[in-house]
C-alpha cells in the first residue's frame, strides 16, 4: 500500500482499488483499546489519508464487537495515576477520534457490534455508520464514575442526534440498540451482519467514483458549515469550494463522462 505503513500489532490494513479497511483487531478483548492501540490507529488513519490511492476508509471490529473502549486493565489504573500524567493521556486517547476528523478522505464505520465508551466516539466521528443487528452503543463514562463527555462524544452525538437526545444517552450511559440508531438518525443502515462490510463497500465505492478533490472538499465544507454562523458565511466557503474545482481537469473529465453517460477516471490527488 503506498505510503501506508505495515506491521501493525493491533490492526488489519488493507486496500482495494481506493477504498482502504482498518480492522480493531483484538477480538478477544472486543477489541478494547490498548495502549498500543491508541497508538497506532491515528497514525494509521494519518497515513492512509496521505496515500493517494486511498479515497475513502472503511473502520470495523474483527470478531463480535466493533470496539469495547478503553481496556478495563488500562481503566483501574487511572484513580492511582497523577493529574498530568492522566492529562498527556487524555490528549493521546483522543488522537484517533481527532484523525477520524482530519484526515481529508471521508471515514465510514462499519458497527458490526458493541461501540462503548471510547469505542462509541470513533464511531461517531466517522463521517457515514452503517451497522449490524448486533451493534450496541454506549456512552459508558457517566457509569464509571466520570463525565459523559470524552474523546469527542459531547461534541459530535448533539451534531448527529439532536441536543436533547444526546443529553440523555450521555446523561443516563444507557445502549442504543441498532435499530435505535437507526430511528434516531445514528446510523444510516442496519443490514444483515454477513452483509455489513459488503454494505459499507458499496457506500464505500459510491463515494471512491468521484474526483478526489470534490470528495476532500464536500468533507470539509460539512465538518466546516455544520457551525458556521450564518448562511452567507456557510455559502462563502461554498463558493470558494466550487471555484476551486470548477477550474479542475477532473471537473472537466466529470462533465464529459456525465454527458457521455459512462464512468469518469480521474488522476489521484
Amino acid at each position: 500500500m503506498t505510503g501506508a505503513p505495515t506491521g501493525w500489532q493491533t490492526l488489519l490494513v488493507s486496500q482495494d482499488q481506493g477504498v482502504a479497511t482498518v480492522t480493531l483487531n483484538r477480538p478477544d478483548k472486543l477489541n478494547a483499546l490498548s495502549p498500543a492501540m491508541f497508538d497506532e490507529l491515528p497514525r494509521a488513519l494519518h497515513a492512509l489519508g496521505s496515500d493517494p490511492a486511498v479515497r475513502v476508509v472503511i473502520l470495523t471490529g474483527a470478531g463480535r464487537g466493533f470496539c469495547a473502549g478503553m481496556d478495563l486493565t488500562e481503566a483501574a489504573t487511572l484513580p492511582e495515576r497523577a493529574t498530568p500524567d492522566l492529562a498527556a493521556a487524555q490528549e493521546r486517547w483522543g488522537a484517533a477520534t481527532l484523525a477520524m476528523r482530519e484526515i481529508t478522505v471521508p471515514v465510514i464505520a462499519a458497527v458490526n457490534g458493541p461501540a462503548a465508551g471510547a469505542g462509541f466516539s470513533l464511531a461517531l466521528a466517522a463521517d457515514v455508520r452503517v451497522a449490524a443487528p448486533t451493534a450496541v452503543f454506549s456512552a459508558a463514562f457517566i457509569r464509571i464514575g466520570l463525565s459523559g463527555g470524552d474523546v469527542g462524544s459531547s461534541w459530535l452525538l448533539p451534531r448527529i442526534v439532536g441536543l436533547g437526545r444526546a443529553s440523555e444517552i450521555l446523561l443516563t450511559g444507557r445502549s442504543v440498540s441498532a435499530e435505535d440508531a437507526l430511528q434516531m438518525g445514528m446510523v444510516t443502515s442496519v443490514v444483515a451482519a454477513e452483509d455489513l462490510l459488503g454494505a459499507a463497500g458499496t457506500i464505500a465505492a459510491s463515494i471512491a467514483a468521484h474526483s478526489p478533490l470534490g470528495i476532500r472538499l464536500t468533507k470539509q465544507v460539512l465538518q466546516t458549515n455544520i457551525d458556521a454562523p450564518s448562511l452567507r458565511a456557510a455559502m462563502e466557503l461554498e463558493n470558494r469550494n466550487q471555484v476551486l474545482t470548477m477550474a479542475t481537469a477532473d471537473m472537466a473529465e466529470a462533465l464529459a463522462a456525465f454527458r457521455a453517460k459512462r464512468p469518469a477516471v480521474y488522476r489521484n490527488r
